[in-house]
């Protein structure tokens, strides 16, 4: 049996991988040290003695020890974990691609010759979204944002290309021309509005690194994980970006613990 966690800013990530079985676990991440660690496993009632391998990913994990309660660790490199988590999740094995980390913020990499590389990064993620809810409408709880959003009408507050102008470009009507800006002129919107809003401009800007990094790679589609591309409101959005540059998006089951389970392949097949 072996077992891997990602240690995001959020949320901490476990899967435990015995013979063919996974189970995935989450919850709330704390500061990374052996203390952490046995509270992690008496949260998922796994008794240590039947654990071959631990690897570790995400965070400050590089500063545990190299091992724990005798079982080794094994430290995997971020950007290794996700490329091992998209190959895991979308058997894409050694063709090039792009893979979007969408956590509380949002990580790009791209695979070639089987390497991974760190195409970049945006501060602009889950973490954004929950903050600017928590000062604008009292909520930082992802399950009630999205439940406000998915009820709320954005261009309420959104300025869309069929407001301003006939026509530009390949922009069609519906594709926001500029976020938040009618807030300029009316102070007053309902909570629905402005969690669909926030959360939409959350992934237009998704979408928008993500087509940008798949057309500098010469790709014409991504691959999704991380718990924020969960988000009905927050994929649409991302979405409606893609469309835009005609790149494919690809979503996953399973993808908000793509991260883990890539720290998971890693150990196995070395």
């Amino acid at each position: 049996m072996i077992v891997g966690i990602d240690f995001g800013i959020t949320n901490t990530d476990v899967a435990i991988s015995n013979k063919s079985n996974l189970e995935f676990f989450s919850m709330p991440s704390k500061k990374i040290n052996n203390d952490f660690l046995l509270e992690i496993f008496d949260f998922i009632k796994l008794n240590i003695d039947l654990v071959e391998k631990i690897a570790v990913t995400g965070g400050k994990s590089s500063n545990l020890n190299n091992s724990f309660n005798n079982i080794p660790i094994i430290k995997v490199n971020e950007v290794d974990a996700i490329g091992y988590g998209a190959i895991e999740l979308y058997g894409i094995n050694n063709k090039p691609f792009v893979a979007i980390s969408a956590g509380t913020g949002t990580a790009c990499i791209y695979h070639a010759d089987k390497k991974f590389n760190h195409l970049g990064g945006i501060s602009i993620g889950g973490g954004t979204l929950q903050g600017l809810s928590n000062y604008i409408i009292g909520t930082n709880k992802p399950s009630q944002i999205e439940e406000l959003a998915s009820s709320g009408k954005r261009e309420s507050l959104d300025l869309l290309i069929g407001d301003a102008v006939n026509e530009i470009g390949s922009l069609y009507p519906e594709i926001t021309a500029s976020n938040f800006v009618k807030g300029k002129i009316i102070k007053k919107h309902s909570s629905e509005d402005i969690a669909a809003s926030l959360s939409n401009m959350i992934g237009e800007v998704i979408g928008t690194i993500s087509y940008l990094n798949a057309m500098i790679c010469g790709l014409d589609e991504v691959y999704f994980l991380g718990r924020t591309s969960l988000n009905k409101t927050i994929k649409i959005g991302i979405l409606d970006r893609l469309k835009l540059a005609n790149v494919k998006g690809n979503f996953a089951d399973n993808r908000e613990y793509g991260n883990v389970l890539g720290a998971l392949k890693v150990i196995k097949e070395n």
